[in-house]
């Protein structure tokens, strides 16, 4: 672990330094919106096991859960990202945020699972009691470096876990999956940074899809989308943003350009509408993130909690969340640091958003010799948005991707591309 390229002085680090501004974030604190939590109860469906029964049609079937935890089912196989059962996400059972509505299915209802895909350590992804709740299952946990050691201390076997650095691959009854980078921290108690956070790629024989895990922007987002794309699918965190930490998450707008970034065909946003982390209004991710679609020319999809949809042919937009009060992008922005311009280059989405007042040099020195000059200012041309389209559809894509993705080359000194089980 501590041979990783990300593994420097005593911790896991990004290549880009997250930011904070604790001043803002003890202002927003004071000014948090009054539907950062649901007034009424959520709109749920109640999955029947029976539907895993029938495969998928054209291969491809997701079941959001709520935040970040999704069945999908991929040619043939069935994987279960950032499982979270639990009652509250925290590290106590009886104080800490709350989930707002019951898992839709018992985890012990669920059809065989083939593997488990966790993207980091943090409590709203990585769940004790839904752990302790699985460890006797015939199914593997795909985990970023340090991550096992969490899920061996809670009984899962070593022979079913396997660790990951970034860019490595492991492949599971022939699915390859692939670690990812991200930008995001890691930490459970007092421990913080000592585990790695990544995102997912799941390769199949047909099909292909993307899981952001937690992340703000960062530029090696279209390394992952040249070297493992096209997607037909990505699960993007849009939810649980702050002003005060615009490096942690990457906001509605920055996922919508994250999706295009991967070279994603249609997005689900995840990371929201489960459980209250931020000051935001609990609608407001989604009523941004179909906005900056719309504007974006990106296809989105929004299923209740609960609701399978094939990826290929998503269900008609249905507004399931009330209508609530939530900022717009001009009104509460979210822009990551120390991003190369010429990263936003060409993106319809991002005038929606003023450009970040720092460059880091590192990043401007990448960049200066062939990127314009960024406007200082939002577009004023960009009006408040209206209410969200009734229906999004995906844009026409080229071929089906390749039946098996191409090696995914390791940095200098990344270790094997094929990672070994955890010891």
């Amino acid at each position: 672990m501590t041979r990783s390229p990300q593994w420097l002085d005593g911790g896991f680090e990004n290549p880009q330094p997250i930011l904070n501004n604790w001043e803002r974030t003890l202002s927003d604190l004071f000014s948090s919106s009054a539907d950062s939590t649901p007034r009424m109860p959520v709109v749920v469906d109640r999955i029947d096991p029976k539907r895993f029964a029938t495969p998928p049609e054209d291969g491809l079937r997701v079941t959001w859960m709520g935040h970040s935890s999704t069945l999908v089912e991929v040619d043939g196989h069935r994987v279960l990202t950032d499982p979270v059962w639990g009652e509250r996400t925290s590290p106590l059972g009886w104080i800490g945020p709350k989930r707002w509505f019951p898992a839709p299915i018992a985890l012990d209802a669920l059809p065989p699972i083939d593997a488990v895909v966790i993207s980091h350590d943090h409590y709203d992804h990585l769940d004790f009691a839904t752990i302790d709740a699985m460890k006797d299952w015939d199914t593997t946990f795909v985990v970023p470096l340090g991550v096992g050691e969490h899920l061996e201390y809670w009984g899962v076997p070593a022979n079913r876990i396997v660790e990951l650095d970034w860019w490595e691959r492991t492949k599971v009854k022939g699915l390859d999956i692939v670690c990812t980078p991200a930008r995001h921290a890691s930490g459970r108690f007092l421990q913080q940074n000592k585990t790695l956070w990544a995102g997912w790629a799941l390769v199949g024989p047909q099909h292909r899809v993307y899981y952001s895990g937690d992340t703000g922007l960062f530029p090696a987002m279209e390394e992952i989308g040249a070297k493992l794309g096209p997607f037909d699918l990505t699960m993007i965190e849009t939810g649980q943003y702050g002003a005060g930490w615009p490096d942690w998450h990457l906001g509605p707008e920055q996922a919508v350009l994250a999706h295009r970034l991967v070279q994603g065909r249609l997005m689900l946003p995840v990371h929201w509408g489960l459980v209250t982390l931020a000051y935001h209004g609990w609608t407001e991710p989604i009523e941004r993130s179909l906005v900056a679609a719309k504007h974006d020319g990106v296809g989105i999809t929004a299923p209740r909690p609960g609701q399978d949809f094939l990826a290929l042919a998503p269900p008609p937009m249905e507004r399931w969340w009330p209508d609530r009060p939530w900022k717009t992008a001009e009104e509460a922005p979210i822009v990551a640091s120390q991003i190369p311009p010429k990263l936003r280059e060409g993106h319809p989405a991002l005038p929606l958003l003023p450009v970040p007042a720092a460059v880091s040099p590192q990043a401007a020195q990448a960049t200066k010799s062939n990127a314009p000059a960024a406007p200082s200012t939002v577009n004023p041309a960009v009006a408040k948005p209206q209410p969200a389209p009734t229906s999004v559809n995906p844009p026409a894509m080229n071929a089906p991707p390749a039946a098996v993705a191409t090696p995914v080359p390791n940095p200098p000194g990344a270790g094997a591309a094929v990672a070994t089980p955890h010891e």
